[in-house]
């Protein structure tokens, strides 16, 4: 179809593309097609003509945020294309350029190698192994502003001059309060649920003790305190919305992120509201909202404006089996001194509202909201500090990926591990219950599937195996599955993509990404 009524030079540029590296797109991201409407299956993505023409071609997939999409050419450039209807609004707040695929103009000619992005922040980073970011103003740290003229218009040289400041108790000026109100419900506007024909949104505070392996939904979505305090939220948004409309200075240009000297970033992960970096020599960086603990701080400290290193290996609670701990040696009998396998961290992911990291050994740490038992640890507690994920020691995890409320993993012999929430079938366990401690997908028909590469979108999540074949599962309201229709899945479904070889899958809040090569 692509090629019908095209001239000579084009279909010979097409076919040249076509033998290169593809990017194929599905879910909530209706700027990308005349129809404005979701794409429940596979669609390629073509490379934007104002980079083709020089021969530039895709070289990986970033996934994206609520509504936009993030990929990078192999020329170093930040593509991004998304919608700016009424769901789409987070790609307008992260610094909107274009609807169908175009460069993000970025304050830098250094190519860019690694990106991710929050519901509406972006954060991308440099051969070089700077970090630039933008979007929601709260997500950014304090730093000189580049503006381009091009994308703000006659946006402030120092946004950051007339941003509310942080009181030593943690609070914030009232202005800045009724912002952080009013996209506090939008986040929240995601995990919505229809209980007897009222809405209900996902709590703020940590919830109670569990200590099963499972929780009911009933559970996991708590009783009439809950109700109570999501009625103030709901007085506090419409306070919010009148208070904040007009306010032009909500959104921050892309700005270079001020590290220690000498730190140079591998890699970075965005979650609702936070940021985590990843350094070359392992040292893991964060920054932004941290009020469940996922900076891994120790504290739940509200917002973190400054870069902060967050201690993972050095001082990692045990988690909360203490038995496992013993029976492989990590802790004395008296229940001192233990270590966590590693000597450096290798991987990161940033969920909604909580975090993990990978240590160059295998072992998994969590941190951050609980209240699904996305921590893994076997109740809903919120995690301070980054904890080791006790059940898996002895399991050598190769990669993580974090949702809206679960967290998924894999081992290196390619078995696949979640925990969390599961109301739409995001764990891909066959149910639809929550699981606070790992379990082990155990998928009929599929008992030799060896997973390699995963994503988690808010929720729903995506692998590829290493036959590269693309399983996809959880919810599928935008077709986010790409399985042709809008049912969700509870077990991991493949994704069939003729004339083409997966290799990397990324996915957005709403929507799925994958890169691809034609076969020669």
């Amino acid at each position: 179809m692509n090629g019908e009524g095209k001239g000579d030079d084009e279909a010979v540029k097409m076919e040249e593309e076509i033998r290169g590296k593809l990017v194929y797109m599905w879910g909530y991201l209706p700027g990308a097609l005349p129809q404005r409407l979701p794409l429940t299956s596979p669609v390629a993505v073509r490379v934007p003509a104002t980079i083709s023409f020089a021969g530039d071609s895709w070289k990986d997939v970033c996934g994206g945020g609520c509504g936009f999409a993030m990929a990078i050419s192999e020329s170093g450039k930040l593509i991004t294309w998304g919608s700016t209807d009424d769901l789409g609004q987070s790609y307008v707040t992260s610094g909107k350029h274009g609807e169908t695929p175009e460069p993000f103009p970025l304050p830098t000619e250094a190519l860019i190698v690694k990106a991710a992005a929050g519901w509406a922040h972006c954060v991308a980073v440099t051969e070089s192994g700077e970090v630039y970011t933008w979007g929601w103003k709260e997500c950014v740290p304090s730093g000189k502003v580049f503006v381009d003229p091009t994308l703000r218009g006659s946006f402030e040289k120092d946004v950051f001059e007339r941003q509310c400041s942080l009181t030593d108790q943690g609070t914030i000026s009232l202005a800045s309060l009724s912002w952080v109100l009013t996209m506090e419900i939008a986040f929240y506007s995601l995990s919505l649920t229809t209980q007897s024909g009222s809405l209900t949104v996902g709590p703020l505070s940590q919830g109670s003790r569990t200590t099963g392996g499972t929780l009911s939904g009933t559970d996991a979505r708590g009783g009439g305190e809950e109700s109570t305090k999501r009625r103030r939220i709901s007085s506090a948004k419409q306070a919010a919305e009148s208070s904040s409309s007009g306010d032009e200075t909500l959104t921050a240009s892309p700005c270079l992120v001020t590290l220690s000297p000498g730190v140079r970033i591998a890699t970075v992960a965005a979650g609702g509201r936070h940021t985590l970096a990843l350094s070359d020599i392992g040292q893991v960086w964060g920054w932004g909202y941290g009020g469940e603990g996922q900076l891994g701080l120790g504290s739940r400290i509200r917002m973190v404006s400054s870069p902060h290193p967050v201690p993972c290996i050095e001082s990692s609670p045990c988690g909360k089996d203490r038995s496992i701990l013993l029976s492989r040696g990590s802790m004395s009998s008296e229940g001192q001194g233990f270590r966590v396998p590693g000597s450096y961290v290798k991987g990161i992911a940033c969920g909604g509202r909580h975090s993990a990291v990978i240590t160059d050994a295998g072992a998994l740490l969590a941190f951050g909201w609980g209240m699904y038992g996305q921590c893994g640890q076997g109740g809903t507690d919120d995690e301070l500090s980054p904890t080791c994920v006790s059940s898996l020691l002895g399991v050598r995890i190769e990669g993580v990926a974090a949702g809206l409320w679960h967290t998924v993993c894999i081992s290196a012999d390619g078995d696949v591990y979640a925990f969390g929430g599961n109301q739409f079938g995001q764990l891909g366990t066959g149910g639809e219950q929550a699981e606070t401690l790992p379990r082990l997908l155990d998928v009929p028909g599929q008992e030799n599937m060896h997973a390699k590469i995963l994503s988690c979108g808010a929720r729903h999540s995506a692998l590829i195996t290493d036959d590269r074949k693309v399983y996809c599962w959880g919810w599928n309201k935008y077709g986010q599955l790409g399985l042709g229709d809008v049912i969700d899945r509870n077990i991991p479904s493949q994704v069939i993509i003729d004339g083409c070889i997966p290799k990397n899958v990324s996915c957005g809040w709403w929507h799925t990404l994958l890169l691809a090569e034609s076969p020669t």
